[in-house]
């Protein structure tokens, strides 16, 4: 048997979501959609859809472009909810639990008073979210610049390590970024993010991905040069 085929996000366009939208079934799949930040115009009520810890990061970026792809993600993170919601995007709740490790503040962003759980990841011009009835982590990362894998390869499981060493030297990067997006999926889900560290869970960086307790993982297709993976709570 071959791999396992990737999900496929479905695309965010300008005006869009202009509606509600149907929330992902308990126990099934996660709903998954993708904006590419520099063919989206965020509009002029973009201002009031950022909170104030985001306002000011905007701020700090230096370029027009950086400031751009992450007002997008975040402005249509805010839509995307607001449609599930049935709520004015400005108005959702957003809270940010604790480490679900070590229980200080800087876990996963959350919503309260409802069973809706979400993620985001940006990464160059692309956003994915994630969607789903339980704990949900998604991440996309553009590809790295050559000889990344080797610089960060020891901060993967040493299982993992040693599947990267055995490969050619040219499918280790692709392999890594699979490996990667993989463990930044499950540790967005869990909560616990990089702050501890990213050795476990053990994913692999071959074609399918590894089986991992509790968590139905999963990669996303997106453009090419960009790897993602997305990982739902299976408890």
């Amino acid at each position: 048997m071959g791999a396992p085929a990737p999900l496929v996000p479905r695309p965010v366009g300008e005006g869009f979501p202009d509606g509600g939208l149907d929330p992902p079934e308990a126990g099934g799949p996660p709903q998954l959609w993708v904006v590419r930040a520099d063919a989206y115009a965020v509009g002029p009520d973009a201002a009031r859809l950022l909170a104030g810890e985001q306002t000011a990061r905007r701020s700090r970026f230096a370029h027009a472009t950086d400031r751009h792809r992450y007002t997008v993600a975040h402005v249509v993170l805010r839509r995307l909810l607001g449609a599930y919601l049935g709520q004015d995007p400005a108005g959702v709740a957003l809270v940010r639990l604790p480490c679900e490790r070590c229980g200080r503040p800087g876990g996963r962003p959350a919503l309260r008073g409802t069973d809706l759980h979400f993620s985001l990841s940006h990464s160059g011009e692309l956003a994915l979210y994630a969607f789903a009835r339980a704990p949900v982590g998604v991440d996309v990362e553009a590809a790295p610049p050559p000889g990344t894998a080797g610089e960060l390869a020891a901060m993967l499981h040493p299982r993992e390590r040693a599947e990267l060493a055995a490969l050619p030297p040219a499918e280790r990067g692709e392999a890594f970024l699979r490996c990667w997006t993989r463990k930044e999926a499950c540790l967005k889900g869990s909560g616990a993010g990089l702050t501890h560290g990213i050795e476990e869970p053990w994913v692999g960086g071959g074609r399918v991905p590894g089986a991992v307790a509790g968590w139905r993982l999963a990669d996303v297709r997106t453009l090419a040069g960009y790897r993602a993976a997305v990982a739902v709570s299976a408890r």
